[in-house]
């Protein structure tokens, strides 16, 4: 069957086979902790083809002084919710994504008193009927099984007192979800370690792993090299974790994510002339939705459009990046808006264009996954190159492995 193209004549990526991005991954090379100092990770660079090692403190001296990185502030909530049954069974709730009274990841944590999740629920089978009750340092939750969809249940939960936030409840009640392929139980160390020390705004149930490494110490050494920051807001979703089981993309739903738009990011875009650095596939994704946001959106639409997962490959490019950022802000303008959410699922794969991105920071990924898709857009077929130098020297794979620097469009001299 011959390949369908999109717009710019490259291979539409529905036809693409997630087999051709495969690569041996052993067990052990799949970081189980973090290490004791977060900089003192390994950081492999990329750069015109030529791979480099260095240590992750080395990282400000390796990017030119006019850089702008972009940092995604979301913050892991405690989404595992463990209820021990009467009966002494143990039934797991884990909260993948609001809908009473708010579908807005942001809008929902300061919800108070009752709020409904879609949940994966561990050992269904168990819970045959009834309330499951929690009680803790004088709080109360309460969860109640509602409908099925999809693979989850709604699950309504109550709490008191009712002036607590469900951020406060998870807070309180919840547990850290580690990525399955950890194969093991949350510990102390990780309610602080599987977060990055700039995270702000409640709502992610997985941490935008890149950002771990950073530090006081080399942010003060990036400031120092005149290297810019801004940060944005993307919501993790579970899906970031979901295996492509399908024989082609076109059969893989891709995960959407909630993105928070705001007047500061557009303005710091605008104004900056470097090279432009997201710090993690969750920034990459959320600057790039920006284009075709902008693409999108009409002046009388009452909210921001939200990409699809073929929108890239499928919607004519009509403006320039600056056009783009443009019209979003003056749509945020004519609201009246400081910010505004939207949602995102755009798929970054091989034949992709960057309208903003010149390189990404970012972690090691499994293989067969939509997030190696993107590296691959962005490197090419040099991402086999990358990773078989990353197991052949011994770097930490995965959310708490190492991290690495690759250049895709060559910073402006």
């Amino acid at each position: 069957m011959p390949f369908r193209t999109y717009l710019c004549g490259m291979p539409h990526p529905a036809d693409l086979s997630i087999r051709d991005f495969n690569y041996h991954l052993p067990q052990d090379r799949i970081a189980q902790r973090p290490l004791a100092q977060r900089d003192q990770s390994k950081l492999l660079q990329y750069q015109q083809s030529v791979i480099s090692d260095h240590t992750f403190t080395d990282l400000p001296r390796l990017l030119p002084k006019n850089a702008l990185l972009l940092f995604n502030n979301t913050r892991v909530v405690q989404a595992r919710l463990l209820f021990r049954k009467e009966s002494g069974g143990l039934i797991e709730l884990f909260c993948l994504e609001p809908v009473l009274p708010t579908a807005e990841v942001q809008m929902a944590m300061q919800t108070t008193a009752e709020a409904q999740w879609l949940c994966l629920v561990g050992n269904n089978k168990r819970w045959k009927s009834g309330v499951l009750v929690m009680e803790h340092a004088g709080l109360q939750l309460t969860a109640e099984r509602m409908a099925a969809q999809g693979e989850g249940y709604l699950i309504r939960f109550r709490w008191t007192p009712a002036d607590n936030t469900f951020a406060e409840i998870l807070q309180a009640f919840g547990n850290i979800p580690l990525p399955p392929y950890l194969q093991r139980e949350a510990e102390a160390d990780d309610t602080k370690r599987y977060q990055t020390v700039y995270a702000r705004f409640d709502g992610a149930v997985a941490a935008p792993t890149a950002g771990l490494h950073f530090t006081e110490a080399v942010f003060n050494a990036l400031t120092a090299q005149g290297i810019k920051r801004q940060e944005l807001t993307l919501h993790v979703g579970a899906g970031t974790f979901k295996p492509v089981k399908a024989d082609t993309m076109a059969g893989h739903d891709m995960h959407r994510e909630e993105i928070v738009v705001t007047k500061s990011l557009l303005n710091s875009l605008l104004a900056h002339q470097g090279p432009i650095i997201p710090v993690g596939t969750t920034s990459l994704r959320t600057l790039e939705s920006l284009y075709w946001m902008g693409c999108l959106l009409q002046p009388n639409d009452p909210r921001l459009p939200e990409p699809g997962q073929f929108t890239a490959y499928e919607t004519p490019a009509t403006l320039s990046p600056t056009a783009a950022l443009e019209r979003l802000l003056q749509w945020l303008e004519a609201q009246q808006l400081e910010q505004s959410i939207t949602y995102t699922a755009l798929m970054i794969a091989p034949g992709y264009q960057f309208r903003f991105a010149h390189a990404i920071i970012t972690n090691f990924h499994q293989p067969q996954s939509t997030l190696l898709l993107l590296i691959a857009a962005a490197v090419g077929p040099a991402w086999q190159r990358i990773y078989a130098h990353a197991l052949q020297h011994d770097y930490r794979f995965l959310s708490y492995g190492d991290s690495s620097l690759l250049w895709f469009n060559e910073p402006p001299a």
